[in-house]
C-alpha cells in the first residue's frame, strides 16, 4: 500500500522540499507573528512590563527547547525508521516519547515551583520586574505540558511527510494566543484587565487549544504510526537514540536562553533600555528566521528518511538545495533591518532612548544572517542524520563560545556595539566550522557517492 512517505524518496527533490516546507512556514509565521504582536501589548503596559517578559523569555525558552529538541529526535529516529521499513520499531520510538514528554512535563512543574524566583532575582534590582516576571513566568512554565505534548505530536506528523496538519494545529493556537492577548491583558469584552498575567495566561490556553487538536487529528489521520503501551517495555537501545539528538539538539535551542541570560546580565550593568531592546531583538530575530526554520522542518524529514534508505544522492541534493533557499531568505532578513531598523522598534513602542540603542544594533547584528544560512542548514543535517553532537558544536560556536566573551572585551572600548558586533563575527566562524564538519562526514559516509 502507498504511504505519505512513498514521496520523500522518489520525489523530485526541489518541489517536494517546497511542498513540505510551506506548510511549515506558514506555521512558523503566524507563531512569529504572535511573538511580536505579544510584546507589542505587553509594551503598552510600561516597560517594566517588556523588561519581565524579557527576563522571563530563557525559562520559557527552556521549556520550547526541550519540547523541540526532543521532538526532533523522535522526529528524526523515526523518519530514519520507515526510510529503513521498521515499521515495528517506530511504533516502540513514539511510545517511548510520550513517556519521556510525561516525565520532561513533571520536571518543569518542580523546577517552576522551587526555581523561578531565585533565577529571576539575578538580573534584576526591581522588585516591580520581578513581581511581573514572576507572575508571567510561573504560568508558562507551570504548564509546560501543553507545549511539550503539542510539538512531540507535530514532529512525529513530519516524520512521516504531513506538515499540513501540523501548520493547522499551530496556526489555531497562535491565533488564539493573539485573540486573546488584548482581551485578558487590558480587560476587554467585560474581562478583569490582567495585565502581564494575562499574557501568560493566553499564550497558555492557545499552547492547550493546539495540544486538544493535535490529539485530535493524530488519532484521525496518522496511521504509519501507533502508539499503544499493551506490554511496554523500557529500551536503552531507543532511549540512547533518542536522547543522543533530543540532548544536543535542546541544549542547541536552548542556547539562546542561555546567551539572552548572560548577556543580560552584562547589559544590566549598562543599561535597563538595552535589555528591554534585547528582549525585543530575540522576539523579532524569531520572524527573520521563520521562513528559514520551517524550511529546516520540511527538510530534516526528507534527509532521515533518505539518509536511512541509503539514498545519499538525493540527501546531499536536499542539503544544497535548502541552503540556497535559506540564504535568500536571510538576504531579505538583513535588508529589513538595515533599511528600516526605526520602524520595526516603532512597533514596539520605542521610545528615544531605545531607538537611540536600537537602530545600529540592528544594522550591525544582521550583517551577520546570510552567512549564518550556512550553520543553520548543517545543523538541520546533522540532526536529521543523528549526529546530534556536530549539531551541538555549531550552535555553540554561533551562540555561546564567542559571542559573551568577545562581548565583555569589545565593550570596554566600543561600548554597546561592541557587543553587537559580535554577532556576525559568531556566525562567520560557525559558517567556517560547520562546512568543515560536513565535508568530513561526507568523506567518512558517503565517499563514493556523487
Amino acid at each position: 500500500m502507498k504511504t505519505s512517505t512513498d514521496m520523500m524518496g522518489k520525489r523530485p527533490v526541489f518541489p517536494l522540499l517546497m511542498a513540505m516546507s510551506l506548510p511549515a512556514m506558514l506555521s512558523m509565521l503566524i507563531q512569529s507573528l504572535y511573538n511580536i504582536v505579544d510584546s507589542m501589548f505587553v509594551a503598552k503596559l510600561g516597560e517594566d512590563a517588556l523588561t519581565a517578559v524579557s527576563l522571563a523569555y530563557p525559562l520559557q525558552n527552556l521549556v520550547l527547547s526541550l519540547a523541540v529538541g526532543f521532538g526532533v529526535a523522535v522526529n528524526s529516529c523515526i523518519a530514519r525508521g520507515l526510510g529503513a521499513g521498521k515499521k515495528d520499531e517506530v511504533d516502540r520510538i513514539a511510545a517511548h516519547g510520550v513517556l519521556f514528554s510525561v516525565i520532561h512535563s513533571l520536571l518543569f512543574l518542580v523546577m517552576d515551583i522551587f526555581l523561578t524566583r531565585p533565577f529571576l532575582q539575578m538580573f534584576t534590582d526591581s522588585q516591580t520586574v520581578l513581581e511581573y516576571a514572576c507572575q508571567y513566568t510561573y504560568i508558562v512554565v507551570g504548564a509546560a505540558f501543553a507545549c511539550l505534548f503539542h510539538l512531540l505530536i507535530e514532529k512525529m506528523f513530519q516524520a512521516i511527510g504531513s506538515m499540513l496538519i501540523p501548520m493547522i494545529m499551530q496556526a489555531v493556537g497562535a491565533i488564539v494566543n493573539i485573540i486573546l492577548d488584548p482581551i485578558l491583558i487590558f480587560g476587554w469584552l467585560g474581562f478583569p484587565a490582567m495585565g502581564v498575567v494575562g499574557a501568560a495566561v493566553a499564550t497558555v490556553i492557545g499552547q492547550a487549544t493546539a495540544l486538544l487538536l493535535s490529539v485530535f487529528f493524530f488519532v484521525k489521520k496518522c496511521p504509519e504510526i501507533h502508539i499503544s503501551f499493551k506490554g511496554f517495555q523500557l529500551e536503552s537501545k531507543l532511549v540512547k537514540q533518542l536522547y543522543s539528538v533530543a540532548v544536543p539538539s535542546t541544549m542547541m535551542t536552548a542556547l539562546p536562553s542561555v546567551l539572552v541570560s548572560i548577556l543580560n546580565g552584562i547589559l544590566t550593568g549598562i543599561s535597563q533600555t538595552a535589555v528591554a531592546f534585547f528582549g525585543i531583538y530575540y522576539k523579532f530575530q524569531t520572524f527573520v528566521y521563520m521562513p528559514t526554520n520551517g524550511l529546516i522542518q520540511g527538510m530534516r524529514p526528507i534527509v532521515s528518511y533518505n539518509y536511512g534508505a541509503g539514498l545519499y544522492g538525493r540527501m546531499k541534493e536536499t542539503v544544497r538545495k535548502s541552503m540556497l533557499v535559506i540564504g535568500i531568505f536571510m538576504l531579505a532578513g538583513m535588508l529589513i533591518c538595515m533599511l528600516l531598523p526605526g520602524q520595526i522598534l516603532d512597533l514596539f513602542s520605542a521610545g528615544e532612548e531605545m531607538r537611540k540603542i536600537g537602530i545600529p544594533a540592528l544594522r550591525i547584528i544582521s550583517s551577520g544572517f546570510v552567512v549564518s544560512a550556512v550553520g543553520v542548514t548543517l545543523s538541520g543535517t546533522f540532526e536529521a542524520v543523528g549526529k546530534g553532537t556536530s549539531s551541538l558544536a555549531i550552535a555553540l560556536i554561533r551562540q555561546l563560545i564567542l559571542i559573551p566573551p568577545l562581548s565583555l572585551l569589545l565593550i570596554e572600548w566600543m561600548g554597546l556595539n561592541g557587543v553587537w558586533i559580535t554577532f556576525p563575527a559568531a556566525e562567520i566562524a560557525a559558517a567556517a566550522a560547520a562546512f568543515a564538519i560536513y565535508r568530513r562526514f561526507l568523506k567518512k559516509h558517503l565517499i563514493s557517492e556523487k
